[in-house]
């Protein structure tokens, strides 16, 4: 689906919402909202609380933001050579199902610097190309994630560890359409836990969200369902779909999705109002909620990895509306909204957003999809 021929460059979201003017938050975005076949409406995410309803539930992505892009060099070791930064995507357990790396190996993209304080593509390899980190650390290429592409490679850190490497001397990972670095804390957001794992890209649809945003929602009635789901770097120059990612569904978040519906059909079946719509909080979401539900729409506890792309043609079996934000038209998220919203429907919201000049990717405007 095009839903969108070309996104003007001076769409993109340059700088963080509270950078924008005084006293704003990161709850200054804008909120365009597709209600079933309804024209699109528009709003400010202020407003969330009046456009969801006691009951619903909102599942969030409590994964961290990692500092994944660390700087390197590729050279003879004397201070010469090419100068690279190392994107660390992905860490692989005792195996990953691509590849089957084994265990401590990372999935990393080796970038250009492009002397604006971002970089741009540089092609990966060869196998065994070996860059010189800091802290006196070795980071080996051993062989693509994927036989299509080489953008990916697992790659073994030697003489340090990796985690370790990441908060001394990481940041995180800057796309050219943003201003300037921005610090770690600007990329997490309010449902970010510590722990093992995380995200070398943010969460970006639950940025907004604030401690007094959340207080409101609950205060209406909406409930919180927590999952998590490790992305990896995703691909800005073209399609590409997702690769395997770690995730976990609780026993509690399983439970509380699976009792808001069944509520919610029994009170259909007696013809009183229906609410108690479950709605992903980023694509993240949806793809960690969607892997742990079976044929018969039940959502079952799970963790380890999934491969899972959900498309119009798969369907979504738990999830009944999408807050996210504003994809690129290459973008394989869009095939997960054409499972979520009829293409028609995005189409015209698509529309909608580049004509009121809504503003593009992970510190941009939001887009919520209801159900009729």
């Amino acid at each position: 689906m095009t839903v969108a021929p070309h996104v003007p460059r001076e769409l993109s979201a340059r700088v963080p919402a509270e950078q924008r003017g005084p006293g704003l938050d990161r709850d200054a975005v804008r909120l365009l909202v597709s209600r079933g076949t309804a024209e699109p409406a528009h709003h400010g995410f202020g407003e969330l609380p009046e456009l969801l309803t006691a009951g619903d539930v909102l599942v969030v992505n409590t994964s961290r933001t990692l500092p994944a892009a660390v700087d390197g060099r590729i050279g003879d070791g004397r201070g010469r050579g090419e100068p690279v930064v190392v994107h660390f995507s992905t860490r692989a357990d005792r195996w990953h199902p691509a590849g089957r790396a084994v265990a401590g190996c990372w999935a990393v993209e080796l970038r250009s610097p492009d002397g604006r304080g971002s970089t741009r593509p540089r092609a990966g390899g060869p196998a065994g190309l070996e860059v010189r980190l800091p802290d006196g650390a070795r980071l080996t290429l051993a062989a693509p994630l994927d036989a299509g592409s080489a953008r990916l490679w697992w790659a073994r850190v030697t003489g340090a560890d990796a985690a370790e490497l990441m908060r001394r001397h990481g940041r995180p990972i800057r796309y050219g359409y943003t201003e300037r670095d921005q610090p770690l804390a600007a990329y997490r957001t309010v449902f970010a836990l510590d722990g093992t794992g995380g995200s070398a890209e943010m969460p970006s649809a639950a940025r907004p969200f604030t401690t007094e945003a959340v207080t409101r929602l609950v205060s209406k009635g909406v409930q919180f369902a927590p999952v998590s789901l490790h992305t990896g770097v995703a691909s800005a120059e073209a399609f590409e779909p997702p690769y395997p990612e770690r995730f976990a569904v609780p026993p509690a978040t399983a439970w509380l999705v699976n009792a808001v519906r069944a509520r919610r059909t029994a009170a259909g079946r007696q013809g009183a109002a229906r609410g108690g719509r479950i709605v992903a909080v980023g694509t993240t979401a949806v793809r960690a909620l969607e892997s742990a539900v079976g044929a018969d729409g039940r959502v079952r506890a799970a963790a380890g990895w999934t491969d899972l792309v959900v498309t119009p043609q798969r369907g979504v079996r738990a999830v009944d509306g999408l807050l996210t934000g504003l994809h690129e038209p290459t973008a394989s998220h869009l095939l997960m909204l054409e499972a979520v919203a009829d293409e028609d429907v995005l189409r015209r919201a698509y529309a909608a957003a580049l004509e009121r000049r809504y503003l593009w990717h992970e510190f941009g405007d939001l887009h919520l999809v209801l159900p009729d």
